[in-house]
């Protein structure tokens, strides 16, 4: 998507909603127990009746995304098959894109006066937040330049880089010794819950902004349930790449929409 926004220079917003999971309403009967510290004495075998979505409510996610559905289709959006939380709307030689993650909206327009439209028809039934012109969602940076976007998830790097105690690590030039030869472990696993949380982690790097370490990260990930030392020595060998490299992203850039492939012979 932010390729297409570079090429054909689009304005980017992001709003968030509110508590989204309470403005939901329920088509069915829904009945909870009191909560502990709350209970009625006098009722205290009795039940809540829900008049509305909770928190925690199985049903909530699905109410809340067709509460949000029926409203921007009777707006004149269309549903994007392949995405059923990307609507668009297309008139008068202009576009309108809304992506939807749960709480976190995406904006996208070929003019602030239909992206303000569109805000406007969202704050007429949503309590929202309008934060402006899109530069952090979801752990990724996301920053306008003159030629185009860049993208990079520095901040979600030095996160994770603390949280598995990495962070000051000594740094490393590359992210795989391909002199490495990695086997499954027949012996007992290493710290493997860890283990599956750092790749996890990496995943979601490689996937949006890194494909510079998609390949190791795609090879450690086939170890998650048998690691040995070794294993463990290539993925801290990753995680001190990251020490090295944390502000490397991805640039999209104005240029004539032509997809161009390179590989290796190895």
């Amino acid at each position: 998507m932010i390729a297409l926004d570079a090429l054909n220079n689009v304005v980017v917003h992001q709003m968030d909603v509110e508590t989204p999971f309470l403005n939901c309403d329920l088509d069915e009967e829904i009945y909870m127990e009191q909560p502990e510290g709350f209970v009625i004495p006098e009722h205290a075998s009795k039940v809540y009746k829900l008049d509305k979505s909770l928190y925690g409510l199985e049903h909530a996610p699905k109410q809340w995304h067709e509460k949000f559905d029926t409203l921007v289709l009777s707006r004149g959006f269309k549903v994007n098959e392949s995405d059923k939380c990307i609507y668009y709307k297309s008139e008068n030689n202009t576009c309108t894109i809304i992506c939807l993650y749960v709480d976190d909206m995406l904006i996208y327009g070929t003019n602030i006066h239909v992206v303000n439209e569109a805000k406007a028809m969202l704050k007429e039934s949503f309590e929202v937040k309008d934060l402006g012109e899109a530069k952090f969602i979801l752990g990724i940076q996301i920053t306008r330049t003159t030629n185009g976007y860049s993208l990079d998830q520095s901040s979600y790097i030095e996160k994770i880089l603390k949280k598995y105690n990495y962070f000051d690590c000594k740094p490393e030039c590359t992210p795989y010794d391909a002199s490495v030869k990695l086997s499954k472990n027949t012996g007992d696993s290493i710290r493997q819950s860890e283990y599956a949380s750092i790749i996890a982690s990496l995943r979601y790097v490689a996937d949006y902004t890194r494909p510079d370490i998609a390949y190791v990260v795609g090879l450690l990930g086939r170890f998650n349930s048998c690691l040995s030392r070794e294993h463990w020595n290539a993925i801290e060998r990753v995680m001190r790449y990251l020490k090295r490299t944390a502000n490397l992203g991805i640039h999209y850039l104005r240029f004539p929409a032509v997809l161009e492939g390179y590989s290796g012979a190895d």
